[in-house]
């Protein structure tokens, strides 16, 4: 019981609350900075001459298949 005392008394604190919010905060941006560089780096992929996707292993259709994926289909979420 004593345990779940000090938890309640700092879960209702307000530097406790604060830090929460800061931290979602923080990881909402982080999120949406890391989509925005997917979708950056979907669009330079697509950028790319036949030339250059065959200098790298990839054919337009492996890059027409990445460009269609929507910006939040995060390759590294996946693991």
């Amino acid at each position: 019981m004593k345990g779940q005392n000090a938890f309640v008394h700092r879960a209702h604190s307000p530097s406790f609350t604060l830090q929460s919010h800061a931290n979602v905060a923080r990881r909402a941006w982080a999120q949406l900075v890391r989509w925005q560089t997917l979708y950056r780096q979907r669009q330079q992929l697509a950028a790319l001459s036949d030339e250059m996707l065959k200098d790298i292993g990839r054919s337009r259709a492996d890059v027409e298949a990445e460009v269609s994926k929507p910006f939040w289909d995060d390759p590294l979420s996946r693991r």
